[in-house]
């Protein structure tokens, strides 16, 4: 729901928020057509399961159960793509940790609406990560070509049910047992590239605020204008509440499931920004869950993003460490931190080329990736791609960076943990190794 396409940024983003830009939610849609086909398993692949290092809420019936199994999460279902690496990512909830960055901008948030909307949202940050396929997709309207029901975008248990790509999938549900104004915070799950501003897992924040007729006809506004001139003052009162006293501006967008849809901007560090996507909502949407007659305003953005920007965090990995070096830095409530790096460990470059089929994609490869070095993978890059003249096949070379922000890596691990990815790639992505 929050963060747009890169070539929304333009040059007017650095280098490291322009990559950021790229982590984004349903909020921010390009289209392309996206066939929905299972991806290939290796026979035999299956890593053992590694050891993982506020205010009120409601629950709702899709509340989250007190243990998700690897079982529940993890089938031998051919469409099902999720790997031991994402599995032991469920039910870590950052988001519930008030001193973890990620609940001190939930808490923040939290704190806004509260003090400007006493007792009028409803809070939920515990519902199960595991949504349908339906309440992911059609209910808030995604095409069916979009490119997000891909699983090569998507995280699928089976071909009906998948890791929610976005807290909107919560949206439909909580309209229908009549909640008018609500937040809802969680770990949302989008296969993507490996940097220092990608991660498979994060966060994210969805806010709807239903109104009446009552609400707009004394205002002489339509119902529609009176949703967009709420949820624009509502939302640029947020920013200012979390960037302070900044310039803004407004940029029209296209969203499926809001119309009109915008995207807020602010000018902070010498730069445009974007916050956060939003818009009016679907009427569609309105009248099938909740009934007609109502216009609402929905908004979405992602907490990981807002972090790294007011914390000065570098790399997106560290949200997920243990090191008190990084925890120890932060405290509930407090928004003036800035974080002082302490890694000063080198990275390890290893370069893999082979010649790829059509079914190749980079997102399957960053799976593998990751799935062998976890967070010791830093960076995944593309770095030549050659097509020869006589046969037509295509060849990629991807440089790997290998690096611990804890410690020196060794030569022979590194060494090792390149072999694995390198026969790995060979066997389970259908190319041949040069």
């Amino acid at each position: 729901m929050s963060l747009t396409a890169l070539s929304h940024c333009g040059p007017r983003c650095s280098l490291a928020v322009r990559h950021l830009v790229q982590q984004r939610s349903l909020w921010a849609g390009t289209f392309r057509s996206a066939q929905l086909t299972a991806l290939p398993k290796a026979p035999g692949f299956v890593r053992p399961p590694r050891q993982l290092s506020s205010s009120t809420v409601a629950q709702s019936a899709a509340a989250a159960p007190s243990v998700l199994s690897r079982a529940d999460v993890i089938t031998d279902h051919p469409f099902n793509n999720i790997t031991d690496t994402i599995f032991q990512k469920i039910g870590v909830n950052l988001h519930q940790q008030p001193g973890h960055p990620i609940g001190i901008i939930k808490g923040a948030i939290h704190d806004y609406f509260d003090s400007h909307h006493p007792t009028t949202f409803t809070k939920f940050d515990d519902l199960a990560p595991i949504v349908a396929a339906t309440a992911n997709f059609d209910e808030v309207l995604v095409p069916a070509d979009h490119v997000s029901r891909s699983p090569n975008d998507t995280y699928y248990v089976a071909p009906e049910t998948v890791l929610r790509c976005h807290t909107s999938a919560h949206q439909a549900e909580i309209l229908r047992q009549g909640e008018r104004a609500f937040l809802v915070t969680g770990d949302v799950y989008r296969r993507d590239s490996i940097d220092a501003t990608h991660y498979p897992v994060f966060h994210q924040m969805e806010g709807v605020r239903v109104f009446g007729p009552q609400d707009w006809q004394a205002s002489g506004m339509e119902g529609a204008q009176y949703a967009e001139v709420e949820l624009k003052r509502t939302l640029e009162g947020l920013a200012q509440h979390l960037f302070g006293e900044v310039e803004m501006r407004w940029i029209d967008a296209y969203f499926p499931f809001t119309e009109p849809s915008f995207e807020l901007e602010i000018f902070f560090k010498g730069q445009w920004l974007e916050v956060l996507g939003c818009g009016v909502m679907q009427q569609q949407i309105l009248d099938k869950n909740l009934g007609p007659g109502q216009k609402a305003w929905a908004f979405g953005l992602g907490l990981e993003r807002l972090a790294m920007v007011l914390f000065d965090i570098p790399d997106i990995r560290l949200f997920w460490t243990s090191d008190q070096r990084f925890l120890g830095q932060f405290k509930a409530g407090n928004m003036t931190t800035k974080f002082k790096s302490y890694s000063k460990y080198p990275p390890c470059y290893k370069d893999v080329a082979f010649w790829i089929s059509d079914a190749f994609t980079e997102n399957n490869l960053c799976e593998v990736v990751r799935d062998i070095a976890g967070d010791l993978a830093e960076e995944v890059k593309l770095i030549d791609d050659f097509t020869h003249p006589k046969t037509g096949r295509t060849s990629h070379c991807y440089r790997i960076a290998y690096r611990s922000m804890e410690r020196s890596l060794t030569d022979d691990e590194v060494n090792a943990l390149q072999e694995e990815v390198r026969s790995t790639v060979a066997t389970k992505l259908n190319v041949e190794l040069r």
